[in-house]
């Protein structure tokens, strides 16, 4: 039978010193079996419970003979000496031995009740302070600092001001409802971008453990049963494009117009691209030797992600005499300029095409309307024309005008496979259009116009 400790007096207590050395000492108190009392080197002084629970067990050796045998030990800290004074530290170790004795872990429970405490504390996290923790990890992933922008811009115009204040626990799926239903039939593509950001913050929120349960702003099998196929709903028209029969005549206008802005909209609907790759391209993108427009990923309003192949656009002997033709402005990078030396603004573009436009209807024209909607085309609409050229008009290959206008072709295993960009095969066809541009014939994969006719 173990020694019993002798049961040491408060005065006592408060005389024990540390003997030396740079390890803490435990010193057995008496009254409760297994308190002692643990002086640091410091001086600091803690009651610790040293005692043992659970099953009996056996410990043994690499040869199966038994070294240890008894219970789980276990050290229980009851707080520190002096705030906690003999009577009480021995009341707290009989209550920690009887907790012992019935197979209950005091170290163990404490954990669980401090977990308990946190994930309460975690509860009362708000939707925007999820959504800020979210983007402090996540939006670095974006390409740029115009994305990271938009993208708060989006979650702060629609997102916020419905449910930015709630509980991030709290959020269900009438509340993700009364943010998208606002928007889901008016700003289809916007409403879209909303939903999944969302449903990204609170799957951010549940991994830490600031909700539980399911994503109410999952998709499939949820939010589809309440909303319409964004496909069906969505009210948002395509840009305005140059009707087929109106391309040459609009073509010649965009010719007859002067100045920079004129030729930055004249070398978009050469080369079929976005009006942001133009108004944005400097001039050591192109090489003339090798005839190659190269924009590089990252770089901005190309809608180029980073690890993404560069844009090789050909280079037809028309687009190089226009770029050869253009003045430039010493100290400014860019191929199509303002008077301010910045590169030209999306409007200026836009101007162009209303100012000719509105001359076509003064002559009788239809001023370049659109097919389906009747507006008047737009810049970016010439790549809808081009697309449209190559399905009705030629026999090029609906996969190498996919490429030309930088959209992915076939699905991921075929991209991650399939790296050509048929540059020399697109030069050829870009040559195509360029004479369709000006009306005239061309000999390239052309579908006579009496043809289509017969």
């Amino acid at each position: 039978m173990p020694k019993r400790a002798r049961e040491l007096t408060p005065g006592q207590i408060k005389g024990l010193r540390h003997p030396g050395g740079e390890r803490p000492v435990k010193i057995a108190v008496g009254g409760v079996a297994g308190l002692h009392i643990q002086i640091q080197p410091s001086g600091a002084k803690s009651w610790i419970l040293r005692g043992r629970f659970g099953d009996w067990m056996e410990r043994k050796d690499s040869n199966g003979r038994v070294i240890d045998r008894g219970r789980k030990k276990r050290e229980i800290g009851l707080g520190p000496y002096p705030e906690i004074l003999p009577g009480p530290a021995r009341d707290r170790a009989r209550e920690m031995k009887e907790k012992l004795r019935q197979g209950v872990d005091p170290v163990q429970e404490r954990k669980e009740a401090h977990a308990a405490l946190m994930r309460a504390a975690r509860r009362g996290v708000t939707f925007q302070q999820a959504m800020e923790e979210y983007a402090v990890e996540k939006l670095v992933e974006l390409s740029s600092d115009a994305q990271r922008i938009a993208w708060r811009r989006m979650m702060a115009n629609h997102v916020t001001p419905v449910i930015g204040s709630m509980l991030v626990s709290d959020v269900q799926v009438d509340d993700v409802l009364r943010v998208l239903r606002p928007i889901w039939s008016t700003k289809t593509v916007t409403a879209v971008k909303v939903r999944q950001r969302i449903e990204k913050v609170l799957s951010f929120a549940k991994v830490r453990e600031y909700r539980e349960g399911e994503n109410p702003a999952r998709w499939d099998d949820n939010l589809n049963m309440l909303l319409g196929r964004p496909s069906q709903v969505s009210q948002e028209r395509h840009y305005p494009a140059v009707q087929l029969k109106d391309t040459a005549r609009c073509f010649g206008a965009l010719r007859a117009r002067e100045g920079i802005g004129g030729r930055a909209v004249e070398f978009q609907a050469m080369t079929a691209t976005r009006s942001g790759a133009v108004r944005f391209a400097t001039w050591d993108e192109f090489d003339f030797e090798t005839r190659l427009w190269t924009i590089q990923p990252g770089r901005k309003a190309a809608k180029i992600k980073p690890g993404e192949q560069p844009k090789r656009i050909p280079l037809t002997d028309e687009m190089i005499a226009l770029l050869q033709a253009l003045p430039r402005l010493a100290g400014c990078p860019f191929v199509f300029w303002s008077s301010r030396g910045t590169a030209l603004s999306d409007a200026t573009l836009g101007k162009h095409m209303k100012v000719i436009a509105a001359a076509d209807k003064e002559q009788g024209g239809n001023g370049f309307a659109d097919a389906a909607t009747g507006q008047p085309a737009v810049p970016h609409g010439f790549r809808s024309t081009f697309r449209t050229w190559v399905t009705e008009r030629t026999e090029f290959p609906g996969d190498m005008a996919e490429v030309a206008l930088w959209h992915k072709v076939g699905n991921k295993v075929q991209q991650a496979y399939d790296r050509g960009d048929m540059v020399e095969r697109r030069r050829r066809m870009m040559s195509a259009w360029y004479d369709f541009l000006c009306g005239r014939p061309s000999n390239a994969n052309v579908v006579p116009f009496e043809a289509l006719r017969a």
